[in-house]
Parts: structure tokens; sequence; C-alpha cells
């Protein structure tokens, strides 16, 4: 009987230990912004239920917790966009640091030496670098090496409501707007909308500190569909003195001594204004597509004569957009082999989903297989095109978040406090030299 307990004592105990180790979990923390939406999608695994881009990305972290078959969990890190890069630097500092991150591909220069080049250990999981759509591989790429997964490409658009342009005789044949192809066109644009509805041509977020993007990324454009470029001397010599800048900044100071673009909203008033038909035209990104669709499809909605998306338009002389990418990064210290082996099955789930996150995201998709699937989708068609326009400041220019607040911020001073174009160029250049000098 002795004999026979200790053989039972020791099943037992092999089952038990069994056990365990099938229930053990490799949690790996993701660190993102994006927002916070556990109301609404907390428990959320169905992926035609998600919509914007915290419903979505909440929603696959938690079909991948749900259905992977590696027992990993995934635990969602979420900071708040504005200062996200300057808490994941102190995390850095103290050695804190996420097993996978989200970063802007503008932001990769400045973590150049931290981020991990991932060419091998994507071949390993299946992820196919050769799929990547041009603009993307360049963002992802540090010195020939691929450094993160790129997530998606996102850009800045005219959403238009089409309503108020037929209302002003600016549409075409077919119903759809008429897009201006130069600036006096568009200011004759602005005339005939504020004469027809006695609104303004334009709404933007210009009031708090998280809204200077909206103005740099038009700014961007403006400067880039001209043919101008910033670093023209090099990374290091900013220039705002270029005929191409001071053109930039002149068009916000034309659209605001004309009356034709609201002022003095921050970005939840600026959305409201183009919710509710109080300007034609809303400038912001491609992430606000299934927001804006999904009003026009309500029978109360000032949107419902009509919503149109459209890439910002090019009022000089060549077709390029300001474009950026999220992406997904492993940074140097933040895995060990079984984290880093979770971390890349995490991504490569990513990968397989990107064309969902693009759908619910509104961003363009990453990968060129998914592309014809994606222009299916209601309005972006109208859209595609940026994947292939799109333009980014070299990666040898750092600190580009503080560049953008720069712009954004003199944009805004000429909107809502009457400052001249030629006054924020001045203002804009010793600010950008005192940036490089500090950095």
């Amino acid at each position: 009987m002795t004999i026979k307990r200790a053989l039972l004592a020791g099943l037992v105990a092999a089952a038990a230990s069994t056990g365990v180790q099938a229930q053990q979990k490799t949690e790996i923390t993701l660190a993102r912004f994006f927002g916070a939406c556990d109301a609404d999608y907390g428990t959320n695994t169905d992926l035609t239920k998600a919509r914007g881009e915290c419903g979505m990305i909440t929603t696959l972290v938690n079909v991948f917790n749900a259905t992977n078959k590696d027992n990993i969990v995934v635990k969602p890190q979420i900071i708040e966009w504005g200062p996200y890069y300057q808490q994941l630097t102190a995390r850095l500092a103290a050695r804190d640091v996420p097993n996978v991150a989200v970063m802007h591909t503008s932001q990769i220069g400045d973590f150049a030496r931290i981020v991990e080049p991932l060419d091998d250990a994507f071949k390993s999981v299946g992820i196919d670098v050769s799929d990547f759509t041009p603009h993307a591989k360049t963002g992802v790429t540090v010195n020939g090496k691929v450094s993160a997964l790129p997530w998606d490409t996102h850009s800045w658009l005219w959403h238009i409501n089409v309503g108020m342009f037929k209302k002003a005789g600016l549409v075409d044949s077919a119903g759809q707007p008429i897009i201006p192809k130069s600036v006096d066109e568009m200011m004759a644009q602005a005339a005939k909308i504020k004469e027809a509805t006695g609104k303004p041509y334009f709404t933007m977020g210009t009031l708090a500190s998280g809204d200077a993007g909206n103005g740099a990324r038009g700014f961007y454009t403006l400067l880039y569909t001209q043919g101008g470029d910033l670093f023209a001397n090099g990374p290091e010599k900013p220039d705002f003195n270029t005929p191409e800048a001071k053109k930039a900044f002149e068009f916000f100071e034309a659209v605001t001594k004309a009356g034709a673009i609201t002022k003095g909203l921050d970005g939840a008033a600026a959305l409201g204004a183009f919710l509710n038909g109080d300007a034609a035209v809303m400038m912001t990104g491609t992430w606000r597509i299934d927001d804006f669709l999904a009003a026009s499809a309500k029978p109360d909605s000032a949107l419902k004569d009509g919503y149109a998306a459209r890439i910002f338009p090019n009022m000089f002389k060549q077709d390029v957009v300001w474009a950026d990418n999220h992406s997904w990064v492993l940074l140097r210290g933040g895995n060990d082999d079984k984290t880093r082996k979770a971390s890349l099955t995490f991504m490569k789930f990513l990968w397989d989903n990107n064309i969902n996150w693009a759908r619910g995201g509104g961003h363009l998709p990453v990968r060129q297989s998914a592309m014809a699937e994606y222009s299916k989708l209601p309005q972006r068609e109208n859209v595609v095109k940026i994947s292939q326009i799109g333009k980014a400041m070299p990666k040898e220019v750092r600190r580009q978040f503080g560049f953008q607040s720069i712009v954004g911020e003199e944009v805004n001073n000429i909107i809502n406090g009457g400052k001249s174009a030629a006054a924020a160029g001045k203002d804009a250049q010793e600010r950008a030299d005192q940036l490089l000098k500090n950095r």
C-alpha cells in the first residue's frame, strides 16, 4: 500500500505540475495612444462592430487575447497622444521598457539607436516586407534595415459637406464637389459658400495645444505642392524664408482675412461645427472618414445631402500631400527571448489584420495586397493615391514633432490672433533655430 500510495501521489503531483505549466501565460505590454474606450469596446470581440482608432485597436487586442493558442496576454498601456513620446523617453531612461510600442515613423529617427532591426524577425513569423507599400517601407527603414512594423498611412484630407457645395453651385454634372486647382479658385469658392449659406468655407481645430498638428499638416502640404522643402540646406538648417514657405503661411492669412475659416475652436468644437453644418470643409485626417459616413446616413444630419472625402488638393504645381505612418516597434532592452517571441506573434496577428485596422481606423493599409479591398470601401477610392504621393520629412531631421508644434502654433496665431504671415515666418525661423540648438 505504501508503494501504491507513493506512486499515486507522484502521479497526482505530476498532473498538477503539468496543469500549472499548461496554464502559464506570457504577458506582454503594449504601449499605445489612440485613446481609451473600454466603456464601449472593453469586452468586444466582433471586429465588424468596431469603429474608430480606439474601438478597433481595443477590439483587436481583445480578439488576440481570446483566440491565440500560445497563452499570450497583451496588456495595453494607454497613454495620451500629446505627451506620449516624452513619457516613453522617461520610461526608457528608467529602464521601464514596454515589450511593444506604437511609434510614428516620423519619430523613429529620434529613437533610431534603440529600435531593433526586424528583417530576420519578420521573416521568421511570416511577415512579408515585400508587401509593404512604398511609402510605408520608406517610413520604417533606418540605415537600410526594417526597424518597425508599419501599421497604416495617415494623411490630411478635405472632408466636404456636399450639400453646402450644391447650394453654392460648386458641384459637377455628377453631383460631386468641384475641387479648386488654385488658391484664387478656392477663394472664389469660399465667397460663393459664404453668399449661399452664410457659413465659412473651412473649419479646423486651432485652439488646444494638441491642435498644432492640424495647421502644420496643411502647411506642409501647401509647401510640398509648390515643390518646397524646409530642409533643402540640410537637416540641421531649417529655412522658413523660402518663397514656398511664405506662400504657405500666406494661404492661412488670406482665408482668415476673408472670414473663410472658423476661429477659436478646439478640435472637438471644430468637429461639431462641421457636423452641424457650420462650415463646408473640415481639414482633418483620414481617421475621420467613417465618423462622417455614419453621420451622413442619419436623416437629421447636416451631411444628409452628401459627404465626400478628398485628398488635400494641389493648388500649385504638383500632387503631393503630407503623410505619416503609425508603426509598431521593439525597443532594445524591452524583451527577453520569451516575450520577444510573444511580441512577434502579436505583431504577426496585427499584420494579418491590417485591413481591419484600415477599415475601422480610417487610415490607408500598408499592405499592397490589401489596397484593392480597401479601395472598395466608401470614399476610399478617393484617397488611395496617398500611398503614392504621400511625403514625410527625412528621418535625418530630428525633433519632428517639435517642428510640427512650431509650425502649427504659428498657423494658429495667424488664424486666431491676426498675426501676419511674415511675422509667423520670422518667429517660426527663430523658434526652429532654437529648437535645434537645444537638441
